[in-house]
């Protein structure tokens, strides 16, 4: 449903498209708003203090959730519209990974964020960081943060399979010195927000001076991970630490007890049930932003078949603008990483599927739920077996994967069966149609 005349937060949040990225609690002038955990559904949610708010409509006018006009940020961010439908503006691609070997291996895929983030840190390029890690005092619940150090940095390498409102710590630039530059490190729903909010606060636009964009399908909610620990007989509890990837790649989740001993998930298995998209938010479903196309920068896992022997990790890179070609120039020169040139059909081949549901089943599901929310320009157009197929995924989220006895049961569930409900006939036809739109665009690329 869209959002019509709204007064404040309140009314994105009733209507199930807050992203939870915290930019609302960041730029509210009387402190009104703050990001709390909804229980029930698993995700973050903006809690507004009525007394404190005077209706000035600023949370509204930065947030992500209500509307993301991407025509009119990618002409204020970049000076033209995107020519790639698929992949926004850019001006080259790449593969790389972090020569520090120990960065490397204890990243996502490659550590070239980590990488990049210390040299420009160790080299004065910025003062600080928007970062994100997990709590020591309470390790399932991410913790966004401006960090300064190289120890604080390293803190923040590997991604967090969950809910985060990183733009909270955007309060923190809002309040630093004068002159002092930061860079910002978000999902594209991030970036929607953060974008939007330089937009009305010249601050933050002076101040953040390279944004990087994490690759992003969808985010899975608190619940899943609280399914994950319950399918190895853990108790949220008892978890010391929780790092969802790292250890090479492509990785595995690592579950420490506070008694010392580990559960390590390999990757391959627990993606499977990221896969099954048992608890995606709304916000996701209407997001056709795969690549983080609003940040300077862009990185995901190299998904290339020439890469499976890898074990240690690789990253795909889209470079958006000269801000981030520099970096990656001077970042090579003094030897902090190793690049490879790639084309723009190899990042479309790491994240085709992902891609697919984006930009293609973005328009059912704008359709399913009667928003306004994205710019159709944003989209390929859906067809008949798109609307069937999201309506199907609808289905599943909001009436079978809402009863708990179906968690039950899927949580004594072989891999195996879970496997043969990922084969659905209609997104095997879906990616041959996805397909044949990647070749038709990118044949001058060798496609």
């Amino acid at each position: 449903m869209a959002v019509n005349n709204p007064t404040n937060i309140a009314s994105v949040s009733e209507h199930g498209l807050c992203t939870g990225c915290g930019t609302c609690a960041a730029i509210c002038p009387r402190d009104a708003v703050e990001m709390l955990v909804d229980r029930g559904a698993g995700v973050y949610v903006p809690c507004l203090n009525t007394e404190r708010c005077n209706q000035c409509g600023a949370c509204l006018e930065v947030c992500p959730g209500r509307s993301v006009d991407f025509g009119r940020l990618n002409l204020d961010i970049f000076g033209r519209k995107p020519g790639d439908i698929l992949l926004g503006n850019y001006e080259n691609c790449y593969i790389g990974y972090a020569v520090d070997q120990a960065i490397r291996y204890n990243s996502t895929s490659g550590g070239m964020i980590t990488a990049l983030l210390l040299y420009a840190l160790e080299a004065g390029a910025i003062d600080g960081v928007l970062v994100t890690r997990t709590r020591p005092d309470r390790p399932l619940q991410p913790e966004p943060f401006i960090a300064r150090t190289r120890e604080e940095v390293i803190s923040a390498a590997r991604s967090k399979y969950c809910p985060v409102p990183a733009n909270i710590a955007l309060k923190e630039i809002l309040a630093a010195k004068e002159g002092e530059r930061f860079a910002v490190v978000g999902l594209p729903c991030h970036l929607h927000g953060m974008r939007k909010a330089e937009m009305v606060d010249e601050r933050l636009r002076r101040a953040i001076r390279i944004h990087f964009g994490l690759f992003c399908e969808h985010v899975d909610t608190f619940l899943n991970t609280d399914f994950m620990l319950g399918r190895y007989g853990i108790k949220s509890e008892a978890v010391a630490r929780l790092d969802y990837r790292g250890r090479g790649w492509p990785g595995s989740m690592v579950i420490e007890k506070k008694d010392g001993t580990q559960t390590i998930v390999p990757l391959r298995r627990w993606l499977i049930w990221h896969g099954l998209r048992l608890s995606v938010p709304k916000s996701c479903r209407l997001c056709g932003d795969e690549t983080a196309e609003l940040a300077d920068i862009s990185f995901g896992d190299a998904w290339l078949p020439e890469l499976q022997h890898d074990h240690v990790g690789t990253s795909i890179i889209v470079s958006r603008n000269e801000v981030a070609e520099q970096l990656l120039r001077d970042a090579v020169l003094r030897g902090r990483v190793v690049l490879e040139k790639a084309s723009p059909r190899d990042v479309v081949r790491c994240q085709i599927d992902a891609l697919y549901r984006k930009k293609k089943e973005i328009g059912a599901y704008m359709r399913l739920f009667r928003s306004d929310v994205l710019q159709p320009s944003n989209c390929l157009h859906p067809d008949t077996l798109d609307h069937a197929y999201a309506t199907m995924q609808q289905f599943n989220t909001s009436v079978l994967f809402s009863r708990r006895w179906v968690w039950r049961i899927l949580r004594h569930t072989p891999l195996g069966v879970v496997r043969l409900l990922l084969r659905a006939p209609s997104f095997g036809i879906g990616r041959l149609q996805m397909r044949r739109v990647i070749r038709q665009r990118y044949r001058n690329h060798g496609a």
